[in-house]
């Protein structure tokens, strides 16, 4: 403790679980802001490649690179909720992972358009070694959460020594073993914690899966005002693309009620739990973050700056929507929710699915959230 206070430290211990009006730090929500960059590049990029004609490629390039941006934001998000220290050495560590956001960010060009990994996972190397050195400080507590730390640094550190590997394979193999890597990047949570588990804070949790979910929501409200931006500036499509926008913003608020809707802190009464709350989130999270880069496709078919059909165009659209919907029907809302609830959520998730084929295109994709919506407010009472 003595040499601690030398160097201004604090001792890194468990935080309570159960701890009174437990909030996210100012740290975080600083973190979670680096996170914008990230988003908002991978989805721009999506853009481009769906308008373009190279939709296959584009979503696979960019399931990869929101798989790094996902996982280094929920490592770091579950870590803090069980250990945050709040001293200089935890904050400069924290903001080492935020510059590897920021590089990150800047290799999503070229990985899309090259298919050059080398910037995305140095990036990424570096976060997950900041949380190693995590990690490794919070061993030092000593008893059964030691074994679980050590496990952690150690399993992170392993896959790390891969990703670098991967950057000599051929590109022929990037695929299959991007996926290999990720799975065995997500075993280590599941092995680290099998004895003992971290104390995680479940309305600090879901707190801060909240802030995330608000960041790619952002980003859908971001294309939407670049919509309405586009025809003030002199576009023939004026009222069509003002239209889209509205219907995007309707959308986009649609999704963002029934997303805090249910109570997400009765999500974590066990690490199965747990883990499908937090790896699940991966589908809600990127199909956010999709919706706006269908948004922005959209922009493109109306101001003629695309040659992509009207139906593909809405499938950009109306497909993360669907996703996002059955996500947090599965995740989260399921096992709140009555019958009707259970029946409405995924129908209209199915409906928003099948809108480009029906007479009416996105904007019945608007009235069916509202619908959705509608019934969440008059069964709500029966949710408490």
């Amino acid at each position: 403790m003595t040499d601690l206070r030398r160097f201004r430290l604090m001792r890194m211990s468990p935080r309570d679980p159960e701890e009174s009006g437990r909030a996210a730090s100012t740290l975080e929500l600083f973190f979670d802001l680096v996170f914008v960059i990230a988003v908002s590049a991978a989805s721009v990029h999506l853009h481009h490649a769906i308008s373009g004609g190279h939709a296959a490629s584009g979503l696979v390039s960019y399931a990869m690179v929101f798989f790094a941006i996902w996982w280094a934001w929920m490592n770091f998000t579950w870590f803090g909720t069980s250990f945050s220290t709040d001293d200089w050495f935890y904050r400069v560590v924290t903001i080492v992972q935020m510059a590897g956001v920021l590089v990150l960010a800047a290799g999503v060009g070229p990985a899309f358009e090259h298919g050059d990994w080398t910037v995305i996972v140095i990036a990424y190397v570096v976060m997950r070694v900041a949380m190693v050195v995590q990690w490794l400080r919070a061993a030092r507590i000593g008893g059964a959460l030691r074994r679980v730390a050590l496990t952690y640094a150690a399993g992170i550190a392993v896959v790390q020594v891969f990703w670098i590997a991967f950057l000599f394979l051929p590109s022929s193999a990037a695929i299959p073993v991007f996926v290999v890597l990720a799975l065995a990047e997500m075993s280590v949570p599941i092995i680290a914690e099998r004895g003992a588990t971290t104390p995680w804070h479940p309305e600090h949790i879901a707190e801060r899966y909240g802030c995330f979910t608000l960041i790619v929501l952002g980003e859908s409200l971001l294309a939407s005002a670049d919509a309405v931006i586009g025809a003030l500036e002199g576009s023939e499509a004026l009222l069509s693309l003002i239209w889209l926008a509205v219907l995007a913003l309707v959308s986009t608020a649609a999704v963002w009620w029934i997303y805090f809707w249910p109570p997400h802190d009765g999500s974590f009464t066990s690490l199965a739990s747990s883990l499908r709350y937090g790896y699940g989130h991966y589908v809600i999270f990127a199909a956010a973050g999709a919706f706006s880069a269908g948004v922005g496709v959209e922009v493109d078919r109306i101001s003629g700056e695309s040659e992509i059909g009207a139906v593909p165009a809405s499938f950009a659209v109306t497909i993360p929507i669907a996703l996002v919907l059955l996500g947090i029907w599965l995740i989260v809302i399921r096992r709140h929710a009555d019958r009707i609830v259970n029946t409405v959520v995924p129908v209209g998730a199915l409906l928003v699915l099948l809108d480009p084929v029906l007479p009416v295109p996105i904007a019945l994709t608007a009235v069916v959230l509202a619908a959705v919506v509608t019934v969440l407010v008059v069964r709500e009472p029966r949710l408490r």
